[in-house]
């Protein structure tokens, strides 16, 4: 008797953990590799990839749920079809690899992606990948940027260059010529940046709160203390959002003030947005991915990152997160590694 009223306590107990696993919010989906097969055929034709391999870096337009994966020195390559399958459609403009989160440069209102790539071609796209226009390359290009997506066309950009020692850039014509704005070791490794007009940037760095410019970066006004960890500024509507310890920093007056909104959630990439309610979103750490249906007010895990992706050294760096919230599909891939979509395909 003792023995069954054992064993009913641990049913019990496997029962209660599982509704608690799932009243949290996580899923019980499997992380599933969608990059090999382009990878072997590549690879089948004798066509190498590029150091580290395989891929390195995924991103979801919002609008469609089009998903385009970085091969790593092959370029960018699109699923319509929940990954699928996928065709190579950057013409040759684009090449390296991503070297953080922040590399793809998603327009929330869809159509648009601007790649920042790492010991690559740079470029963005206006029409969902139909054509590419190109940056000018400045070395070994870039780690991440900002873009004004508020133009109709890319003009100016705000971006950090990698290996300078804090070498922070902009642009006003698309990427075309490049302006040294400051340099700052401590950038390199504390910084984030955002742009939120054509003027208009934001940038923070550990002892230097808020820094804000209405002038391309020509003077500088420190406009708050705090010290977001995102290392980008993400735009939805105009309004402004950048994680923080403390939760999600909102602006709505370009970046001249600061309050949060919602509550704390461990995470340092984000958030990303669904175009057609403004309460959800999702953020992603080394803890997984959380994803919010009321404004940040409460956060729940959705799914933990696949095995190898959990420590990230730096926040966003090697590992790319995407989410396409018209079909709710998470994405991931991280340098060196395949790209993985949690679930089957719906």
């Amino acid at each position: 008797m003792r023995s069954n009223n054992t064993a009913l306590a641990a049913i019990g107990f496997l029962i209660l953990c599982t509704i608690e696993h799932r009243a949290a919010g996580q899923t019980d989906a499997k992380w599933i590799d969608i990059s090999s097969p382009i990878v072997q055929k590549l690879t089948a034709e004798g066509q190498k990839t590029a150091w580290p391999g395989e891929t390195a870096g995924v991103a979801v337009d919002p609008a469609s749920g089009d998903v385009y994966m970085i091969v790593t020195g092959q370029g960018v390559w699109k699923s319509t079809d929940a990954g699928k399958s996928f065709t190579r459609v950057d013409g040759g403009k684009v090449g390296g690899r991503c070297e953080t989160s922040f590399a793809l440069n998603v327009d929330s209102g869809g159509q648009r992606l601007a790649c920042f790539m790492l010991d690559g071609k740079c470029a963005w796209t206006g029409d969902s990948g139909k054509t590419w226009t190109a940056f000018a390359d400045v070395g070994r290009n870039w780690d991440y940027a900002a873009v004004d997506w508020s133009a109709p066309a890319v003009k100016t950009i705000f971006a950090a260059l990698h290996e300078s020692g804090g070498q922070v850039m902009f642009s006003k014509d698309g990427g075309q010529t490049w302006d040294k704005l400051f340099k700052d070791a401590e950038f390199d490794k504390t910084g984030g940046l955002g742009i939120l007009g054509e003027k208009t940037l934001v940038y923070t760095q550990k002892g230097k709160g808020i820094q804000r410019s209405t002038d391309a970066g020509q003077t500088w006004t420190r406009i708050a203390d705090r010290e977001p960890i995102g290392r980008l500024v993400c735009i939805r509507n105009l309004q402004a959002y950048w994680l923080a310890k403390e939760g999600l920093l909102v602006s709505a007056d370009k970046g001249a003030t600061w309050s949060v909104q919602g509550a704390a959630v461990e995470a340092s990439i984000g958030p990303y947005f669904d175009p057609k309610n403004d309460k959800r979103m999702v953020v992603a750490g080394a803890k997984g991915i959380f994803q919010t249906i009321d404004g940040g007010e409460t956060w729940k895990l959705t799914a933990q990152l696949p095995a190898g992706f959990e420590k990230l050294p730096k926040a966003g760096w090697f590992t790319n997160v995407a989410w396409d919230p018209v079909h709710d599909v998470f994405y991931v891939s991280h340098m060196g590694k395949p790209t993985y979509r949690l679930g089957e395909a719906k």
